[in-house]
């Protein structure tokens, strides 16, 4: 999926060079504007017959180009080349709601006309346009360190050069600017062939994100949907004095690198499986909301590696049932992917800080929600929510749960669903009515004191 992401982001950076060389053509077709002397916005002024499918083609390329930059993946140390790409794109989309009234050089009585205020604006946009071109083009060729990168960058500072100097002479304004734009569709066709050329590597999987403290017993803890680590530090500092605590993040979330697939209950369950220690060594798990099922499902398939199950208010759903539609999958299915581009970063740093404010997770001390593959990750575990309730059902249906102490704690106000669970796994349920969601962070005692007698 990642590759294909790629390629659609090459496509938008052809797509919006093919548009943004309408001028090609489009200066045949209205012999009125001058090649030598004109500049190429009088083909889209509103005098000429022309103008609307000129303003239209620069529209459509420059939010082409926005989208190319969208997609594209991320890397961190070539984000100024790529926040100027996105203002080229956007302040080109610009340039087609200000075009000019008339066409200023070829148009001798045109200069002495009185002027709207988009005539006006839409000298400047054309100059931060050409501004913000030029910077992407200098800072992408010196991240990425390339001869035609270099060479493109090179020959674009000098066409630039010498449109300012025509333009300041009053003569061939028209030539120097017709090579400036040139080179900015070439340069978009060279982004477009770097991106393609990048996604032939494939990614390998990385390691995922571990933390362990202390020694003795393992206890294994699973964080909630779109958990960090760092939201149980005051359950593993309870835990290590006489604990091994194993503290991980899944795919995406926290510091742990994305999976190319969307997350399952019988792949978090193996995750488990793989975290836990070996057999015959036991480990207790804890787990919060929606991992209560992941670790429900762990115990039930391995029973013999459990040795205390605690779920954290857990996630619960009777008489569950497949719901996650056809597009609900497919979404799910490009997450991963989407989360790595510049898109997903720019989302995430708008709406990921707050969004974990209000679901009650605190301060953020690692910036991990600010990250657009910890946004795509979360939407991608509430998308596999129904589906994964739906595998739970199968799994209880066919794997007795073993008789192992278990703990059910429910916090604020419960419909007995909770109370149901407690019940039909043979645990203990404990109440805490005026706790929040999160009760590893208002209440860690309550998930310690089990563990206090070993």
């Amino acid at each position: 999926m990642e590759r294909r992401l790629i390629v659609v982001s090459a496509c938008a950076f052809i797509v919006a060079a093919v548009l943004y060389s309408a001028w090609v053509p489009g200066q045949f077709a209205n012999p009125a504007v001058d090649r030598t002397e004109g500049y190429l916005s009088e083909l889209a002024a509103r005098d000429q017959s022309w103008s609307a499918l000129f303003r239209v083609a620069d529209a459509l390329a420059g939010l082409a180009c926005v989208l190319g930059v969208a997609l594209a993946p991320r890397v961190r140390a070539e984000w100024p080349g790529w926040l100027a790409m996105a203002a080229f794109g956007a302040l080109t989309a610009a340039d087609s709601a200000l075009p000019l009234d008339c066409a200023l050089i070829s148009d001798p009585v045109c200069e002495r006309a009185p002027h709207t205020l988009a005539h006006h604006l839409h000298t400047h946009t054309s100059a931060l346009a050409s501004a913000a071109s030029l910077v992407a083009m200098l800072l992408l060729a010196r991240a990425w360190r390339t001869r035609t990168a270099g060479f493109l960058a090179g020959a674009y500072t000098l066409a630039s050069v010498l449109t300012l100097v025509a333009a300041a002479a009053g003569h061939l304004v028209g030539v120097a600017q017709r090579a400036q734009v040139a080179l900015i569709a070439l340069w978009l066709i060279y982004v477009a062939a770097r991106l393609l050329a990048a996604s032939q590597d494939e990614p390998g999987h990385a390691r995922p994100h571990v933390v362990e403290d202390g020694r003795g017993p393992a206890v294994l803890v699973a964080a909630g949907m779109g958990g960090a680590w760092f939201h149980w530090d005051a359950v593993a500092a309870g835990l290590a004095p006489a604990h091994r605590v194993i503290r991980f993040d899944r795919p995406g979330l926290g510091r742990s690198p994305a999976a190319p697939d969307p997350p399952t209950l019988y792949g978090e369950a193996a995750r488990l499986a793989a975290l836990a220690p070996s057999h015959p060594e036991k480990v207790a798990v804890i787990a919060h909301s929606v991992a209560a099922w992941h670790a429900e499902a762990f115990a039930r398939l391995h029973p013999l590696r459990v040795s205390r199950v605690v779920l954290v208010d857990p996630s619960c759903r009777e008489k569950p049932r497949r719901g996650t539609s056809g597009p609900g999958r497919a979404l799910g299915r490009w997450l991963p992917a989407f989360g790595g581009t510049w898109a997903a970063a720019a989302l995430a740093r708008c709406v990921g800080p707050l969004a974990h404010r209000l679901a009650g997770g605190g301060s953020d001390p690692a910036g991990v929600y600010r990250e657009g593959r910890v946004l795509a990750a979360a939407a991608g575990e509430w998308l596999a929510f129904r589906d994964m309730a739906a595998d739970l059902e199968e799994i209880r249906r066919e794997h007795p749960y073993p008789p192992v102490p278990t703990l059910v704690i429910t916090a604020g106000r419960t419909d007995g669903c909770q109370e149901r669970l407690a019940r039909a796994l043979g645990a203990d349920h404990v109440r805490l009515p005026k706790a929040g969601h999160q009760v590893q962070l208002d209440a860690p005692e309550v998930i310690t004191r089990p563990f206090s007698g070993e």
